[in-house]
Parts: structure tokens; C-alpha cells; sequence
């Protein structure tokens, strides 16, 4: 994968503190910042899909209602001999 060239403007305390990383993991910043970003897009990806779930799960009925009851038996019996 070809690689691209970016300038970023950054605090000078994180900078310090990014390059301090850098040397102490041995690696180049650079390949901090992907790293971190890296990490960042993927803590983003799995925030959208815990919401995708919750909204999929949103319109269940209330666990307190008796359908839920009712349809627990019903339940059983589709998944007994699935495992």
C-alpha cells in the first residue's frame, strides 16, 4: 500500500511527549501517529456499531411485559436442537 506524506500542526507538549513515546517503543513517529490513528478509527468503528445494535434493539417490547413470557417457550422449541 503506497504511503502518503501529511503535515499536521500539534501542541508542542505532545509533540515532546509523542516523540518520548516514539524512542522509548523504538519506533519512528510516524509510525506512532498511525498506530494511534489506527486505534482511533477502530475505537470509532466499534462506537458505531454498539449504536447500530442498540438501535436494532431498541424497539424489542419492555422484558417486564407477559409477550415476553409468552414467547420464551415458543423460543425454546425453534432452538432446542440448533447446539
Amino acid at each position: 500500500m503506497p504511503n502518503i506524506k501529511t503535515a499536521i500542526s500539534i501542541e508542542k507538549p505532545i509533540f515532546d511527549q509523542v516523540n518520548d513515546l516514539a524512542k522509548n517503543l523504538n519506533i519512528s513517529r510516524s509510525r506512532l501517529f498511525v498506530l494511534a490513528a489506527q486505534e482511533f478509527l477502530q475505537r470509532h468503528n466499534n462506537m458505531e456499531l454498539l449504536q447500530a445494535i442498540n438501535k436494532a434493539y431498541d424497539d424489542l417490547p419492555d422484558p417486564d411485559t407477559k409477550i415476553v413470557e409468552k414467547m420464551r417457550p415458543r423460543h425454546l422449541k425453534m432452538v432446542k436442537n440448533q447446539w
